[in-house]
């Protein structure tokens, strides 16, 4: 055969016409074998040739020629002549080609062997989970897979677990990027050493066969590649050549995968220029070859002509083999397309702009180094597969494909270096890009694993010009966006800026490139080559002047704009990404002296940069009026790089400043956004929508206030300390708009602002400077102690918990900066300022998650204002950490009433910028601050204390800097130039403050008091007159100060001073005609700053001479002025703080004090009250009436409702405090009244108008969980741990029944057991009632009523009106009294017989009801409404246990069970005992008593047949036994051992006529508990073993006729075991019956003990139920007494029975007949069924009752093994792994939250579950997000999550990925609330879920 098929390959025939043998095919191994031995031989041209033409044939691109060529092998290999089996076909041979003959299996085994696995470089996909360990990366892009993780050593370290967003690979192994000590036990060892040498021979024929295969591949690509027609994304053909490909590429993945040896061979491959050189060059004589080459060329040509405009620059090239036709056929093509594509390009841009718009602009591009955009020449496979993978928008498998192949080096540079090739190619794709998001993470993925290697970084730069091609590339592709900047001048504007609205920029389809240019900035030496360059710096500035200036807002004065544009969100992402990371990057290399060159070369280009920005604006010295951009990256590159000279490179300031005017423009845009922040807060920009305020707040908000307001305000602070200090302050009044406020005047005209707005507006100016003047963020504060006070700010505003702080602390935004947030830095800052608060939990209330807060000392030293103020982005923080401060002092007792802000002493100044403090020491600022006071004094209108407390800060700030001590002696030898502005001799604050200011002439309105009273007074007296002239009075202009120094610094530095001369005033100074005309007016002052603050003292503390310095009783003072006392207070202790420190500052100033104080102040002037200022005076006085009477009302109306509250929640509470009046045989009752909470009647409840309680009922399965052992199940964490519920209760009951069914008649065996304990129905109530009609009528409203809150009206949901507790039903109030008071007779004597006859003749008496069912009343028809709802409660399964369906006995069945249930579900919210007694706490709240009545009236529509009613069987001893044995077809009924004895105290009182009397009650229980005895008795017979029970029946025997054998367990359990023994129950013990049998040695003490516990059960619901039906308390007692007590309250207990000697139960039997007649009858039954089945006859009589309380299952200790186990595990149903996994916390299944993949009938997976575990609620643990979702009915909520981590904080989606542990205390409350059933009153967040979860 071999020899036959070499012959047919073989021979000497062309390669074309060669037709296989049929046989070829079937034996592939052989051929393959015989070829690689003919390649083995040393002359292998023979063998080379043979094998190229089968490669040839085999991988023919043809598909159609390849599918018929191949046909007969496709249908001898079993595939169908179909395209695709020629495919597989291919493949197969390749695999077989590759091994050599042998099999691919043990090939690809032999080549993994030779792996030198030092890298892991596991490719993974989005949303794969991964670790990041802070602590061991190199680089923070360092990611490793779980495995490697797990398997490295990383206790305690920093690390997370994330989800990717992008996709990633593992980098363990890999030292460039993370140390080496985390490397996992795999990779440690440098394996290269010891590994084998590759045998030739393995590898030799994927050497020859995969060139070939790759190629096919390549042309596959090209073949399916069709050019995009007219703009029509052509995605869905490129997804079905991917699809085809799928097999192919996931081959060469497979490859891959096999380990270096491969790794290598495919390197090889991928980049052998010559191999793609002879199959690719397309001029062979294949015509498919040539076909394919045509398309390659026409993909290439189209993708190089993105830009028309650009004129084609191919001609230039050389031309080498690959590119030549290619240049030249472009060419032509080109030159004829390029007209056409121009015009419709054109229009396709303006088309897609949209109306409304502004046109693009485009640069002329020129500039550009063409060949980085335009060309493109492919020497090897590598690079053409990465043009198709680009083309095709990189599919996953491709990328997954290149990626898997880094580990290998030679391949990662090669693969690095095509990459950068391709990059502009790469940022065309990506404009063009329909699904620009999930390409752009694809992207990512691939340049994160290359760049992040500095050292592969380094050699790209200098052999590839990366920096260059990545500048280009960014500045080419935002010039697509440019349009005109409309600031300051829009006409002849020159500068264009990006349109924040076009696509590239809102769907932020830059970022892949920018990560790219920020993730190599972090490598030091690729950085120091950007700064080095001067040709890329100017390049760089020139992309972020487009930046510079946009998305500027104008403010709209008439009317709100219509359409809120939302550009901001894109604009100011655009700056941090594009501007400011890279920014952050260059200056975390700019750290030590030696690097100050490179700041120069940033400071100087950028300086550049701003001129020609400030010309092409037409900039000259005043910014256009209300206009703001927040986006000025020039400036803010240019401060920060000053900052950082200055800080750490010891760069001398003034060396790197521009000249005077430069710095007055800096100043002017910065200084312009912080009075629009003003303006904004003081909402004069309200017409422009919401998203100004955005605007204003993302501006501060912490991930950007660090690259945008800081270094705005620093670059303020340096010019501020450079410029003139009169000149600044004046500017900043002007900016701000209030110039005309500050005048001595009581009234004056504004003519820049309406007055609401002043005085806002003037508080933001005097904050700003204190801001200004106070922060010393790069002023001279080290790293640590930004840290702290930033720390320090947050806590104060609020408690934080330490995500949130990470959160809102503006890190260095350079991930290297080594400042990263959770460093060990920021742990210890974290400690030394705040306290943790561990999360406390309020049952009922919010989960708190562990919150740090401040500490007492920070609060006392370290609170500073300031520093809040500059950080909140509300402002209502600010007065959140004010409110915190106050009740700090008031707690410590620092300071009782509202304390000021506190004056925080600062870090001193750095040298450089001492300057700054010149502001504080300047006339112009002293004016202002004199001019305020005296206007607070004087009670003018529009100031604030906010206006004092500032100025007074200002003042305290200045006197703390003032320059030098100045000598007293030192007069105001001022120069003579200073004579202009005479208000003050110097420019020292400390000396100017006790300067005297007689008289000061003002401009005031006509109107102003002040005229009047001026004019009375020139007339009476010349003295005045001859002061004016004189010029004494001063004048005071902030604008002309502010011109004339301008104009002084114009004129020094610009010779060409004409240009720009301005006139001295400006239009906008002169009054609008409208107002009154201007007057001039000349007041006596006659103060000085001091004595103006020392009547502040006065006025504040509203007594006269009030001050009184402090230094004249206590020498002391002076010398040590830090005085704790003065630290905290209010505006007071602020005055005698900066009183003292004047007097310190200046032995003068203590006279003048001194001398101030003695004489007796004047009284202030009496406040003169303006009509106007009357108005707003009542209008507040009137608010503030308004404002009590409303708060008195609201008080009367809560303490109405507590009442309310009180007296309804008393409705089923026992009203036992009503007088028995013993001489009436009946005595009188009151009527129960009830109150309806929604009419506010009060009534009883009567026939025709019933009142009910507002229920909500709901299925319940919790009973169900109940298990017999205590210890909880816990949640499965591996394969082997499985959780079966055959323990459950549950699942006994259902056992039990289905075992009676088998046996026993149906009718009989549904009244022998309870159901409910799956889907059982649970009635709850809040206790308040209201009338049916009433409640109908609130329903109607509700259903109008279209805003409905999570809940369904059609279902009949709704609110409680009062309590708004969450209620689906209303259970009528039966009339009559509410508790059965008067039955409450005494016990009648009569005899137990008369009672039992009493009772069977009330149960026989049909429809004994006051109400005869018959008339149908309201009422009634009410009754039966809500017993459907009841029934609808829970789903049919859960009701029919009939074998025939719809039996009356279902019905009886389902109700008395409900009954049941809800007993059952008290005992166990009471903790499983009555050990407590006491009304139950749901005692005021329950409402069994009417449910009870509801349920009794439709148990008595059924009729029990007397003949089997079990009452006979209880009470009369049967004559006829023999006779029942007769009738054998028919099943029997179930005997009565076998009946569960609750279930039939409740058939019994149900079937009672209500109300009950006392007397009945207890002779049904005496009566069950003997027949609940005996049962008792059998089942220990049962357990015990022969041997006892031989002895038992003996000594039992021996005693039978004493007195009182009928009470003596002994002699009765003797006489059970005589009788059973007459059966087979005991017998055919086989040797499996063992294992039941428990070997205890019985003593009447454990025997004692289990009878007991054997009834105590019953005991308890019976108990419960008297304490319902008759009101009577329960008792409490100790646990070994329970039984006593409780047979003791029910009656059981004789009460002369003394309790001296030990208790024993039997004590308690009454028998209604001779007990060893009824006895034996039972037992009849018993041995008449173990006759044929004695095996169940056994199990039947073992009853279980001991449950254990119901638990959740128990979690493990930490998040991640659970995370770890779930989130990879298959779902059982469709054995997927789903995407959201869930796991059921009562039973442990596991589930896929909103999986289609497991729907049924429409419901989700979850949805089903709790249905079917939960009867309709259900506890779900999402895996992937931590959380806990509770399912209820329709609706589901998240309830939060049990899993903390060391922090206390929850991880919601577990996006922080930090170790999470279990929170004990929140997991019992989840439990608590499962069990009282109670998810529906505390959770407040529901939704409806549709089934879809």
């Amino acid at each position: 055969m071999a020899a036959a098929a070499a012959a047919a390959v073989g021979g000497p025939q062309p390669p074309q016409a060669e037709v296989p043998a049929p046989g070829l095919a079937l034996d592939k191994a052989a051929t393959a074998a015989h070829l690689k031995a003919a390649l083995s031989r040393p002359d292998n041209r023979a063998g080379a040739e043979e094998l190229q033409a089968l490669l040839e044939r085999v991988l023919s691109a043809e598909r159609p020629l390849a599918a018929a060529a191949d046909g007969e092998e496709a249908a001898a290999a079993g595939g169908g002549g179909g395209p695709g089996a020629a495919e597989e076909e291919a493949l197969e041979w390749c695999k077989c080609l590759l091994a050599g003959g042998g099999g691919y299996d043990e090939f690809c085994a032999a080549v993994r062997a030779y792996d030198p696995a030092a890298l892991c470089g596991l490719v993974w996909t989005a949303n794969f989970v991964a670790y990041r360990c802070r602590t061991c990366g190199i680089s923070p892009c360092m990611s490793l897979c779980a495995e490697c993780f797990h398997q490295g050593d990383h206790t305690g370290h920093d690390f997370n677990m994330f989800r990717s967003q992008a996709g990633g690979a593992c980098d363990c192994g890999d030292s460039n990027v993370m140390r080496e000590s985390g490397f996992c036990k795999r990779h440690q060892i440098k394996s290269s050493s010891n590994i084998p040498c590759v045998p030739k021979d393995l590898l030799m024929m994927s050497e020859f066969v995969l060139p070939r295969f790759i190629f096919c591949l390549i042309q596959y690509l090209r073949e399916g590649y069709n050019e995009p027609a007219a703009d029509v994304p052509s995605e869905k053909d490129l997804n079905k050549v991917l699809q085809l490909l799928e097999p192919q590429i996931s081959f060469l993945e497979d490859l891959t995968k096999m380990g270096g040896a491969m790794r290598s061979v495919l390197t090889q491959v991928l980049t052998n220029q010559q191999n793609y050189k002879d199959l690719t060059s397309g001029l062979g004589e294949n015509a498919c070859a040539r076909k394919s080459h045509e398309k390659y060329l026409i993909a290439l040509k189209s993708s190089g002509l993105t830009y028309p405009e650009d004129k084609l620059v191919y001609g230039i090239q050389e031309p080498s083999a690959g590119a030549s036709t290619l240049a030249v056929q472009g060419f032509a093509s080109a030159a004829g397309t390029l007209g056409q594509l121009d015009s419709s390009d054109e229009e396709d841009q303006d088309g897609s702009q949209g109306l409304g718009k502004r046109k693009r602009v485009k640069l002329s591009s020129n500039t550009k180094d063409q060949s980085i955009m335009d060309v493109l020449e492919h020497k090897s496979f590598l690079e053409e597969l990465l043009f198709w993978t680009i083309k095709y928008e990189f599919p996953q498998k491709m990328v997954t494909f290149l990626l898997n192949m880094l580990p290998d080096q030679e391949y990662k540079v090669a693969f690095t270096k095509t990459f950068v090739q391709h990059y502009a190619f790469i940022m065309k794709t990506l404009k063009k890009s329909h699904e620009s998001d999930t390409m752009s993470n694809r992207i990512v993925h691939i340049s994160v694993q290359l760049f992040s290697n500095e050292e592969l970084a380094r050699q790209v730069t200098e052999e590839c010009q990366l920096l260059d091609i990545m500048v280009t590339v960014l500045l080419y592709m935002m010039e697509s966006c440019l349009i005109k900047s409309e600031l300051q001048d829009e006409e002849n504007s020159l500068h264009v800026v990006v349109n924040c609205g076009e696509a590239l920029l809102k769907n932020n389809t830059y970022w892949p490139l920018v990560s790219d240019f920020i993730n190599i900035l972090s490598h030091q030496s690729v950085a120091k080559r950007f700064l080095e360059d001067h040709g890329l710096l100017v390049t760089w500035m020139n992309f972020v002047s487009f930046f510079q200036g946009m998305n500027l807002n104008k403010r709209e004065l008439n009317e709100h704009v219509e359409f809120e544009s939302q550009t901001y969100y894109a604009a100011f992402a655009a700056e941090l990404e594009a501007c400011a990371q890279p920014m952050w990057g260059l200056l975390s290399h700019c750290k030590v002296r030696e690097t100050q060159e490179y700041t120069r070369n940033v400071v100087r280009y950028c300086l550049e940069a701003l001129q020609d920005w400030f010309d092409a604006i037409n900039f000259v010295d005043e910014p256009a009026p209300n206009q703001v951009t927040f986006h000025l990256p020039l400036h803010r590159y240019y401060a920060m790089f000053l900052s950082k000279a200055v800080k750490c490179q010891e760069l001398d300031l003034d060396s790197v400043l521009p000249d005077q005017e430069m710095l007055m423009k800096l100043m002017i845009h910065p200084l312009q956004i912080q009075a629009s922040l003003a303006e904004i807060h003081s909402n004069m920009w309200v017409r422009n929508g919401l998203q100004i305020k955005g605007q204003a707040m993302t501006y501060v908000q912490s991930h950007f206030c660090n690259s945008m307001i800081d270094p705005d305000i620093y670059l303020l602070q340096v010019c501020a300390s450079r410029l003139d200090p009169d000149y600044f302050i004046s500017s900043v009044f002007e900016r701000f708009k209030v110039v005309d406020l500050l005048t001595m005047a009581s009234q004056h005209q504004n003519t820049v602002l309406d007055a609401e707005h002043e005085r806002s507006m003037l508080e933001g100016a005097l904050t700003f400077l204190v801001i200004l003047l106070s922060l010393r963020l790069h002023l001279g504060m080290s790293d640590d102690e930004i840290l702290r006070a930033e720390m320090v700010a947050q806590l104060c505003m609020n408690d934080r918990t330490h995500s949130s702080l990470l959160d809102l602390i503006p890190e260095n935004p350079n991930p290297k900066s080594g400042i990263i947030p959770g460093s060990y830095s920021f742990e210890s800052v974290l400690s030394a300022v705040a306290d943790f608060k561990a999360p406390v939990f309020e049952p009922g209330g919010s989960m708190q998650q562990g919150m740090y807060t401040p500490k007492a000392e920070v609060w006392d030293h370290e609170f500073d204002p300031v520093m809040v103020i500059l950080r909140t982005v509300y402002r209502r923080d600010v007065q959140s950490a004010m409110d915190r401060y106050t009740a700090f002092l008031k707690q410590s007792g620092k300071f009782p009433g509202n304390p000021w802000p506190p004056y925080k002493k600062r870090t001193p100044l750095h040298p450089s910028y001492k300057g700054l403090m010149r502001l504080l020491h300047c006339k112009t600022l002293h004016i202002v601050l004199f001019t305020l006071l005296y206007k607070i004094l004087m009670d003018h209108q529009n100031l604030s204390e906010h206006v004092l407390c500032m100025v007074l800060y200002l003042i305290e700030l200045g006197l703390e800097n003032s320059a030098e001590e100045e000598s007293d002696e030192e007069a105001s030898a001022c120069g003579p130039e200073r004579c202009h502005d005479s208000w003050f001799p110097g420019s020292n604050l400390v000396s100017n403050m006790r300067h005297f200011i007689n008289y000061v002439r003002v401009r005031v309105p006509e109107t102003a008091p002040e005229v009047k009273r001026d004019s009375l007074a020139s007339t009476s007296s010349d003295s005045l007159g001859s002061l004016q002239n004189s010029g004494t009075a001063q004048v005071f202009s902030l604008v002309a100060e502010r011109r004339k120094k301008f104009q002084e610094i114009i004129n020094r530095s610009n010779s060409e001073a004409n240009q720009v001369v301005r006139p001295k005033t400006s239009s906008k100074w002169s009054a609008p005609g409208s107002a009154p005309q201007l007057t001039t007016a000349i007041l006596e002052i006659k103060e000085s700053i001091l004595s103006l603050l020392i009547k502040l003292h006065h006025k504040l503390s509203g007594k006269q001479n009030s001050y009184y310095p402090p230094w004249l009783d206590d020498i002391e003072i002076l010398i040590q002025p830090e005085i704790p006392k003065y630290s905290h207070g209010d505006g007071i202790t602020a005055v005698e703080r900066i009183l003292l420190k004047a007097a310190l500052q200046s032995r003068m100033n203590k006279r003048i004090i001194e001398e101030i104080c003695r004489k007796v102040t004047p009284p202030v002037p009496p406040k003169k009250i303006t009509a106007a200022e009357k108005k707003t005076l009542d209008k507040e006085e009137r608010r503030q009436k308004a404002r009590e009477r409303q708060q008195k009302l609201l008080a009367e109306f809560a303490s109405r409702q507590k009442s309310f509250m009180e007296t309804a929640m008393d409705v089923d509470s026992p009203e036992s405090d009503i007088p028995m009046e013993i001489t009436t045989a009946e005595p009188q009752v009151s009527e129960a009244v009830y109150d309806c909470v929604i009419c506010g009647q009060s009534g009883p409840s009567s026939e025709d108008r019933p009142t009910g309680l507002v229920v909500l009922l709901q299925a319940s399965s919790v009973l169900g969980q109940c298990r017999d052992n205590i210890e909880p199940k816990k949640l499965p964490i591996s394969e082997e741990e499985q959780i079966y519920p055959w323990d459950t209760c549950a699942a006994v009951h259902d056992v039990r029944l289905s075992l009676l069914q088998r046996y026993f008649k149906d009718s009989s065996c549904l009244l022998a057991v309870s159901i409910g304990w799956e889907g059982g129905v649970y009635v709850q109530t809040c206790g308040h009632t209201l009338h049916i009609d009433c409640h109908k009528s609130y329903m109607e409203s509700l259903r109008n009523d279209q805003v409905l809150q999570g809940f369904s009206v059609d279902k009949g949901e709704f609110t409680c009106p009062l309590c708004r507790q969450f209620a689906n039903s209303v259970l009528p109030c039966y009339p009559g009294s509410n508790v059965e008071n008067h039955l409450w007779q005494r016990p009648s004597n009569k005899s137990i017989q008369d009672l039992i006859k009493e009772v069977e003749e009330l149960q026989g008496r049909p429809g004994a009801f006051p109400v005869s069912i018959s008339s149908e009343t309201n009422l009634s028809k009410e009754m039966e409404s809500v017993m459907k709802d009841i029934k609808n409660t829970t789903q049919k399964k859960y009701r029919d246990y009939s074998k025939t369906p719809g039996s009356p006995d279902n019905d009886f069945l389902f109700m008395y069970s409900v009954a049941r249930t809800n007993l059952e579900l008290e005992l166990i919210h009471r903790g499983g005992n009555l050990c407590s007694g006491g009304a139950s706490t749901a005692g005021k709240r329950s409402c069994l008593n009417q449910l009870f009545h509801v349920l009794a009236l439709h148990m008595r529509l059924y009729s029990i047949d007397s003949e089997y009613n079990p009452w006979r069987k209880l009470t009369q001893l049967l004559e006829e036994m023999s006779s029942q044995l007769g009738n054998e077809e028919q099943q029997p009924e179930v005997p009565i051992l076998y009946h569960d004895v609750t279930s039939l105290l409740l058939i019994q009182i149900l079937m009672m006529p209500q109300p009950l009397h006392k007397d009945h009650f207890t002779c049904i229980v005496k009566v069950l508990f003997t027949l609940l005895y005996t049962q008792g008795l059998v089942a220990l017979s049962v357990k015990c073993n022969e041997e006892d029970r031989s002895a038992w029946k003996h000594t039992g025997a021996l005693k039978k006729n004493t007195c009182d054998a009928e009470k003596s367990y002994e002699v009765l359990l003797s006489f059970v075991i005589s009788e059973l023994s007459k059966g087979k129950l005991y017998h055919e013990e086989g040797t499996q019956e063992c294992a039941t049998i428990i070997p205890v040695a019985w003593s009447p003490e454990s025997m004692e003990k289990y009878l007991q516990d054997f009834c105590l059960p019953f005991l308890r619901i019976t108990s419960l139920l008297q304490h319902h039906l008759f009101g009577e308390d329960l008792p409490s007692c100790q646990e070994e007494e329970e039984f006593s007590v409780l047979s003791s309250c029910l009656g059981l207990l004789p009460t002369f029975y003394q309790t001296e000697h030990p208790f024993i139960s039997a004590s308690c039997l009454d028998w209604p007949v001779p007990a060893f007649d009824i006895i034996s009858q039972w037992c009849f039954e018993i041995n008449s069924f173990t006759e044929r089945h004695a095996e169940q006859g056994k199990a039947l009589l073992i009853q279980e009752s001991k449950w254990k309380l119901p638990h959740l299952l128990q979690l493990p200790e930490n998040y991640n093994t659970i995370f770890q186990y779930y989130h990879r595990k298959t779902c059982s149903v469709c054995t997927k792994v789903p995407k959201d996994p869930a796991v059921c916390l009562v039973c442990g299944t596991f589930v896929c939250l909103k999986g289609l993949c497991c729907k049924q009938q429409s419901y989700c997976e979850c949805v089903l579950h709790s249905q079917n575990c939960g009867a309709g609620t259900g506890i779900f643990l999402l895996i992937n997000a931590s959380v806990i979702i509770i399912i209820r009915g329709h609706r589901f909520c998240l309830w939060g999550s049990v899993y903390l981590d060391a922090h206390g904080e929850e991880d919601r989606d577990l996006r922080r990925g930090k170790p999470l542990y279990i929170c004990k205390e929140r997991y019992k409350v989840l439990e608590q609330q499962w069990i009282s059933h109670t998810f529906d009153h505390i959770n407040k967040r529901w939704g409806p879920h549709y089934n879809g979860l």
